[in-house]
C-alpha cells in the first residue's frame, strides 16, 4: 500500500505541476528524493513522509490556488478532491512551518483548525532543496526565498520569523540522519 501511495502522490504532483510550473515540479522531484533518504529515520512513517514531500507544493498549481497559500490550497485539495490520507494532508498543510505565513496572510485560524500538525522531517527536505531540485543548505535556501520573493513580502517576512524554528528542525533531521548505520 505505501508504494502506492507513492505512485499516487507522483501521478497527482507530476499532472498538477509539470506542465503549469516546470522549475515548482524540478523542486518538488528534489524534495521528494531527500526524502526517500530520509524515510528510513521513521519507519513505518517514512513512506508517508516520501508522499508528503512529493505533493507538499502541489497548491502552487495554478487551477488550485484558490487562496493564495499554497500550503492550505493544497491540503484542501488533496483532501476535497482525492480523499487523500489525514496524516499526508496535515503534513502538506503544515510543511515548512507554514502556521507563521499563514499569521501573515491572516489565515492562521483557517489552517490550524483544518490542519494542525507539523513534522521535521519534512522541514528538512523542503529547506534543503532548491527551486531547481538540488540540494543545498538551510541557510543559503532561507536566503534564496528571502531574494526570490523580496525581504518586506509577506513570504520574505514569513521565512525570516521561521529561519530559527526551520534551522531547528533540519539540525534535528541532520543529527538524526547522521547517527544512522550507513
Amino acid at each position: 500500500m505505501a508504494d502506492l501511495m507513492t505512485e499516487w502522490a507522483t501521478r497527482v504532483a507530476e499532472t498538477e505541476l509539470s506542465a503549469a510550473l516546470p522549475r515548482r515540479w524540478a523542486h518538488t522531484r528534489g524534495v521528494a528524493q531527500r526524502a526517500t533518504e530520509a524515510r528510513r529515520l521513521l519507519g513505518k512513517n517514512g513512506d508517508l513522509l516520501v508522499a508528503a514531500a512529493t505533493l507538499h507544493d502541489v497548491g502552487y498549481a495554478p487551477r488550485l490556488a484558490i487562496t493564495g497559500f499554497h500550503p492550505l490550497d493544497g491540503a484542501r485539495f488533496l483532501r476535497d478532491e482525492h480523499g487523500a490520507d489525514e496524516r499526508l494532508v496535515r503534513l502538506v498543510a503544515n510543511h515548512s512551518f507554514a502556521r507563521l505565513e499563514a499569521e501573515e496572510r491572516g489565515l492562521r485560524d483557517e489552517l490550524a483548525s483544518e490542519f494542525p500538525l507539523l513534522v521535521d522531517a519534512l522541514v528538512y527536505c523542503d529547506m534543503t532543496t532548491t527551486p531547481d531540485g538540488g540540494r543545498t543548505s538551510v541557510r543559503e535556501r532561507i536566503a534564496e526565498i528571502i531574494s526570490r520573493y523580496g525581504a518586506d513580502s509577506v513570504v520574505g517576512r514569513f521565512i525570516r520569523r521561521a529561519a530559527p524554528e526551520i534551522l531547528v528542525s533540519v539540525r534535528r533531521i541532520e543529527a538524526a540522519l547522521a547517527a544512522q548505520p550507513r
